[in-house]
């Protein structure tokens, strides 16, 4: 294969929601470009994109693809990536290393939650975007209206380079050339060209007008060429509109039918002479180092944005260059730990197929297969180096299960088999919980960890069970309470005695003593459940000699705490006084004080209004306008405090606080209530106590768990 520069590359990617239409896409991008001479379909799960068995099963994309075409002397990397909520850590980890990202409408839909996630990616990472209104073939597709849609939730910069002449033909007007375009059935995609009808002539030139004018407004240079001549030629709005793109300034809009191959080769001209190089992109932005400028002649440098194990192949490794050139053979630094490793044969791909390459230059993506240590987000440079491209930001998960091994004894093969599928997919998360002595999977939602358990399956050999995970409550105090407790044991021989007289008090602001009390010493100690126990020393007169067993009453606190007296959950952010108590001259040790420190807190946090505490998240749901009360309405359902909405376009984004024990399986309620339409994201945000009904319930389910746990 071909050795491409920096100039004459293209990395696009794909994105928007599912079902708009991207797969098709890509495989008429292949087909148009001569890469393929048979186009696959997703229906018959022979497309070029979509080869694993899981995504021919459910005719849907579910990883991002890898996808490689020439056209006039260009190579353009095409990433097609999933729509489907659920896989959007692809999605971030593609628009990480492509330099334009077009957004890919459904032309019934228009805007919709999957568009809305990647415009999130894209405007972040400053990333040029462009608009296809696709399947402008089916019946209501409505130009129009989507025009309007997109200008109303991502602004007047989305600026109409073509329109349909009607909805349904195979005949566009590009107000860019200011000509009909017409792609008959049996011209393999190849434009006729001709002039505008005068039916259309009055709305071309009104939106050819309207395009100058944006293109105009961005640049000063154009601005007083347009003045002095009334008219920008081709060539002058083709570049007006390359640098509007690289600023962000400009989105142009085109239309196509994927699958009937209307409009495809125009937009494989226009990413080739418009959408930016990687030798005009800003440098790679480095956590460490200076940023890297895509030259060939630099240092190599490459960035593994994905890894994915393939059948009969190894574990591949996708790559951008970020600088210099690349060759198998090739001696690189692992940025991350500092080993080194060997590169091996080169590939550019088209989904499984792949095509050997003797090098690649900086700007340029492929694959290689077994690097020994080298994961997702990991730089490659060479060694001397100091650089280390900024690591993709995936997303935190939005649907947690608690996981455990069918089978027992195979705790160690599931463990196993998680490693491999986070490093191949780090939006999943794995958490171990010591206190709730449970294991979650989190993900992007229930189709995102249903592929995972296939996986984990099929790499570790090993079938995993999900169940409803338990939730970290927490148990406190609401007011101040006392208690004494004395320990005293004679088993012959020096025996055990210890008396102590405690206070327990919300840790609420700086501790107010009693007239009673004297404040003599202090001591924190910080959970391992991320909370605090204040420990304040009142002891006068000496009847504890503190200097020996305030360690000892601290250490059987924080023993009591680990379980709490209401329900078993773990007790934080309290304050403990010891003021007063007795020690014997020879039976007193520190077991004795630690034993009576842990029974008189027991006793005492019972007589302070203990509560139970729930970890309550913020959560918005964004949601096309018709389903909002419906969304609300279930909110409602789930003890929910609804804080606000906003509108964002044809979207309204729902803002409220929930309690986590009532959003369990919420992802999959959302997309229910919004036939798929909609989506949230949850983050926790503080404790608080729970209602006394809910309480009860919570100490029921504790009480019978325990008793249970007994009989076993």
């Amino acid at each position: 294969m071909n050795v491409f520069d920096a100039g004459h590359i293209r990395n696009v990617v794909l994105v928007g929601h599912q079902g708009s239409g991207k797969t098709s896409l890509a495989e008429t991008m292949l087909f148009v470009s001569g890469t393929i001479h048979r186009m696959g379909s997703v229906n018959e799960g022979n497309t070029v994109s979509d080869y694993h068995a899981s995504e021919k099963e459910r005719q849907m994309s579910i990883f991002s693809s890898l996808l490689h075409a020439e056209w006039d002397n260009h190579k353009i990397n095409i990433i097609d990536t999933p729509g489907y909520p659920d896989f959007v850590g692809e999605v971030a980890g593609a628009m990480k290393v492509a330099d334009t990202a077009i957004f890919v409408m459904n032309a019934i839909e228009g805007v919709e939650v999957g568009t809305e996630l990647a415009w999130t990616y894209a405007a972040s990472s400053g990333k040029p975007s462009m608009f296809v209104i696709n399947q402008l073939d089916r019946p209501q597709a409505d130009f129009n209206r989507l025009v309007g849609q997109i200008q109303e939730r991502f602004g007047r910069s989305a600026t109409v380079v073509q329109f349909p002449t009607v909805e349904g033909s195979r005949s566009i007007i590009d107000v860019l050339l200011m000509k009909q375009l017409s792609f008959p059935v049996d011209q393999k995609g190849k434009a006729v060209v001709s002039d505008i009808p005068a039916d259309f002539q009055e709305q071309a030139e009104t939106l050819h007008n309207a395009l100058i004018e944006d293109i105009a407004e961005n640049d000063e240079a154009l601005m007083e060429l347009y003045f002095d001549k009334g008219e920008l030629d081709e060539d002058e709005m083709r570049q007006g509109l390359h640098t509007a793109m690289l600023n962000r300034q400009l989105f142009p809009l085109f239309c196509a039918s994927g699958t009937e191959n209307v409009g495809v080769s125009r937009l494989m001209s226009f990413i080739d002479n418009v959408c930016p190089s990687p030798a005009e992109m800003p440098p790679a932005a480095t956590s460490e180092g200076d940023p890297v400028k895509a030259a060939p002649a630099g240092p190599p440098v490459m960035f593994i944005y994905r890894t994915m194990a393939e059948q009969h192949v190894g574990d591949y490794s996708f790559f951008r260059v970020y600088g210099g050139t690349i060759e198998a053979g090739m001696d690189l630094e692992n940025a991350q730990t500092g080993s080194g490793e060997r590169l091996g044969q080169l590939y550019a791909l088209n989904g499984r197929e792949r095509d050997t390459v003797a090098k690649m230059v900086a700007g340029d993506i492929g694959a290689l297969v077994k690097l020994r240590n080298t994961h997702t987000n990991n730089t490659l440079r060479k060694k001397g180096v100091k650089a280390v491209i900024e690591p993709i930001v995936f997303p935190e998960p939005r649907y947690r299960m608690a996981i455990r091994a069918t089978h027992e004894g195979e705790e160690e093969k599931m463990a196993q088999g998680l490693h491999q599928i986070i490093e191949e997919d780090p939006s999943l998360q794995v958490v171990h919980d010591p206190h709730l002595s449970q294991i979650t999977l989190g993900g992007q939602g229930e189709l995102h960890l249903r592929i995972a358990q296939f996986r984990i399956k099929s790499k570790a050999n090993v079938e995993i069970e999900f169940s409803r995970p338990r939730v970290a409550y927490r148990e406190t105090v609401q007011s101040r309470a006392r208690a004494s407790y004395r320990h005293k044991k004679q088993t012959g021989g020096a025996g055990q005695f210890a008396d102590i007289s405690m206070l327990i008090e919300p840790l609420d602001g700086e501790f107010v003593p009693s007239p009673d009390i004297k404040v003599r010493g202090k001591a924190e100690a910080k959970t391992g459940w991320g909370s605090t126990i204040e420990f304040i020393d009142g002891i006068v007169g000496g009847v504890i000699d503190m200097r020996r067993f305030f360690g000892a009453i601290q250490k059987g606190v924080l023993e009591a705490s680990q379980k709490g007296p209401i329900a078993g959950y773990p007790v934080g952010d309290v304050r403990v006084v010891i003021f007063d108590g007795g020690m014997h001259a020879v039976d007193s040790n520190e077991n004795a004080f630690r034993t009576a420190a842990r029974k008189c807190f027991h006793n005492v946090f019972g007589e302070a209004r203990p509560v139970i505490l729930e970890p309550i998240h913020d959560v918005e749901v964004i949601v096309p306008d018709t389903y909002t009360g419906e969304v609300i309405g279930d909110m409602n359902t789930r003890r929910a405090r609804i804080q606000g909405i906003e509108t964002e376009g044809v979207l309204q984004k729902i803002k409220a606080q929930v309690p986590e024990a009532e959003l369990y399986r919420y992802s999959t309620s959302v997309r229910s209530m919004t036939q798929g339409r909609g989506i949230h994201t949850s983050t926790f945000s503080h404790y608080e106590a729970m209602p006394r009904n809910v309480q009860a319930q919570i100490v029921a389910e504790a009480a019978e768990a325990k008793k249970a746990l007994e009989e076993a």
